[in-house]
């Protein structure tokens, strides 16, 4: 507001004074350094729609008196480009430069705090990855030390001392199992598919899990067969985390593992019977939830629920899956 109305006053000024500068003595001629200050000022700040028409009110004076008069009209339109057209553009320069300069350090700061969010997404990815690496093989292997325990406990003609051993074994053993799960839950973030091969086949599982004492059978007995690393990796953890609930909650309860390819897709299912012994108190569910997902994005499904008496997991995994990054249009 103050610019506009210096530039009204140093505008009216210079049209009362005339815009011919030759013929003017040079204290008069002084008068325009507040229009070129004017002038500089409205170029240099962003003008508002009533200083430009200050100034086209202005250049138009100017326009006239030089019209007017024919012998000074070159030097009037020179003493008008000089003094207001001259100033507003050098200051519309630099008021860009300065546009400039802000913008970059807007970009700057924003590239900065992308970064930092990238590295945050990378940190909190290699925090779920551990935390499903730790769940995949020490949570297993707590399940089949609870299992062995579990059976120890049941066998026939064992001494009380050794079935007391047993269930405190089994006892503690289903309560690491719960510590670890709390732990990890605090680390689980997200998920993510891996693409690693898996570093136990199904079959050493299975093989692993009947060792153990569990009454396990897979069908067909050869297991899956050979699969692409990420489908096959995905059914060692629906295998793996569905052989560790067995364990858990439906100890001496047969369990089936079974495989069927169709239409460029392998089918797992893993399914327990009625639990013979003691079982583990129902937990939080996680581990399926974050099977789910993973089997989920790779463009698969899986279901998990009470079937006859006991439980079963279920899943379609395609054989061509790929990662979330790496999904093409389909």
């Amino acid at each position: 507001m103050i610019n506009s109305l210096l530039l009204a006053a140093v505008t009216a000024v210079a049209v009362a004074n005339g815009f011919d500068t030759v013929a003017l003595p040079l204290w008069r001629q002084l008068l325009y350094l507040p229009l070129v200050a004017a002038s500089y000022l409205s170029g240099r700040a962003l003008p508002t729609p009533w200083e430009r028409w200050v100034l086209g009110a202005g250049a138009l004076a100017g326009a006239g008196t030089a019209l007017a008069d024919r012998g000074t009209g070159l030097a009037v339109l020179f003493s008008v480009g000089l003094g207001v057209a001259l100033p507003w553009l050098a200051g519309r320069y630099l008021r860009q430069q300065a546009q400039l300069v802000e913008a970059g350090r807007d970009r700057v700061a924003r590239l900065e705090r992308e970064q930092a969010h990238v590295a945050e997404r990378a940190r909190l990815r290699e925090r779920t990855r551990i935390a499903e690496d730790v769940h995949d093989s020490l949570g297993h292997a707590l399940a089949l030390m609870a299992l062995r325990a579990g059976a120890l406990e049941l066998a026939p003609g064992s001494d009380p001392a050794a079935r007391a051993a047993a269930a405190e074994l089994r006892a503690l053993a289903v309560q690491a199992t719960d510590r670890l799960r709390a732990t990890l839950a605090v680390l689980r973030t997200g998920e993510d598919p891996g693409t690693a091969v898996p570093d136990e086949p199904v079959t050493e599982l299975v093989r692993r899990a009947a060792e153990a004492g569990m009454r396990v059978r897979t069908d067909p007995e050869e297991g899956p067969g050979p699969l692409p690393p990420l489908a096959e990796r995905a059914v060692q953890r629906v295998v793996r985390e569905a052989l560790t609930n067995a364990a858990r909650y439906a100890p001496g309860a047969p369990v089936r593992v079974g495989f069927a390819r169709s239409a460029g897709r392998i089918s797992v299912s893993v399914a327990n019977g009625a639990p013979n012994g003691p079982a583990a108190p129902a937990g939080g569910g996680t581990g399926l939830a974050a099977l789910r997902a993973r089997v989920e994005l790779l463009g698969g499904e899986l279901s998990a629920g009470p079937e006859d008496g006991g439980f079963a997991v279920r899943a379609g995994i395609p054989l061509d899956a790929t990662g979330p990054g790496e999904r093409g249009p389909r």
